[in-house]
């Protein structure tokens, strides 16, 4: 089973503006609303690509309850903890010039909450994918998936782990199977200004030594670079050069579950970093998350590493 964790699910409201100046009353092209959230993302795809996923984590009130309904139908498994006061946040995407986000704070997560979901982790069993991803909720700290991963010591779980600063710092000591920053969050984890490609493998293989077992890093429209436990290097190019991106949220979440994807079908680190790239490409040239079909209208060989 495919676990996915999201502390601090979202709507995201996608508004697309028209090409002129703001006013003080400005009228939308068009309005979309999507479920959001890192690990949700990654479960949406995975499912999408025909591997059976538990979604859990937190959501409060009625946007919680709206969130639930967008995915249930969707994802085979959901286990999500219903909190007892505030709202599940909404996320405001603008497509304007450029990509404007504002994020919503979310509710409050207490500490009875958070051994509730612990309790619901236990079942996890060896041999199970468990992905944590994206920020922690409200009233939760820096060190929230540590003691997540400290629970689950001893387990022989696959953990997937694709957040930021010192919540990624603090779980790197247990080892997770893969983790992936994109050039901005590798830069921002060690405080270093990371430009080249030596660079990138520098601070990769500093990951590493801090207990990371893979290393895959997003590089937008250069595609990714790939460190593996085994110590190959691998780097490929994006496969939708040239082309129009259309939205790049989802990109980052669509990555992790082709490798997930392409690691269970092929227990190869070079496929599955190939439909990587390839899954975040086919999100990137997408409205919304990528099905079966994008993928492999982008990718046609990537048929071999979907469930037969």
């Amino acid at each position: 089973m495919i676990y996915s964790i999201t502390l601090n699910p979202s709507l995201d409201y996608l508004v697309f503006l028209p090409k002129k100046p703001f006013k003080e009353i400005n009228r939308t092209e068009r309005e979309v609303l999507f479920p959001g959230g890192k690990g949700i993302n990654v479960a949406l795809v995975l499912e999408n690509l025909g591997f059976k996923c538990k979604a859990t984590g937190f959501c409060a009130g009625y946007t919680g309850e709206t969130l639930l309904s967008m995915i249930k139908n969707h994802v085979s498994h959901l286990d999500f903890i219903k909190l007892k006061e505030g709202q599940t946040r909404i996320n405001v995407k603008i497509k304007y010039l450029k990509e404007l986000d504002i994020n919503g704070k979310g509710p409050k997560v207490t500490e009875k909450d958070f051994k509730n979901l612990l309790s619901k982790l236990s079942n996890i069993k060896d041999g199970d994918f468990l992905v944590l991803s994206g920020s922690v909720a409200n009233g939760l700290k820096d060190d929230t998936y540590h003691k997540i991963l400290k629970e689950l010591k001893g387990k022989n779980i696959l953990t997937v782990v694709d957040t930021t600063n010192n919540l990624l710092l603090n779980s790197l000591q247990y080892h997770p199977f893969l983790i992936k920053p994109n050039l901005a969050e590798l830069s921002s984890l060690f405080n270093a200004k990371i430009k080249t490609k030596k660079d990138i493998i520098k601070y990769a293989k500093k990951a590493q030594e801090l207990g990371a077992k893979n290393v895959l890093v997003s590089l937008g429209s250069k595609g990714a670079l790939l460190l593996t436990q085994e110590g190959q290097i691998m780097q490929h190019p994006s496969f939708i050069t040239g082309m129009k991106v259309i939205n790049s949220v989802g990109a980052g979440d669509s990555m992790v579950a082709g490798f997930i994807a392409g690691w269970l079908q092929t227990k190869d680190y070079k496929k599955a970093f190939e439909f990587s790239v390839a899954c975040g490409g086919a999100c990137a040239i997408s409205e919304n998350l990528p099905t079966k079909t994008d993928i492999l209208n982008l990718v046609p060989i990537a048929k071999q590493f979907l469930p037969k």
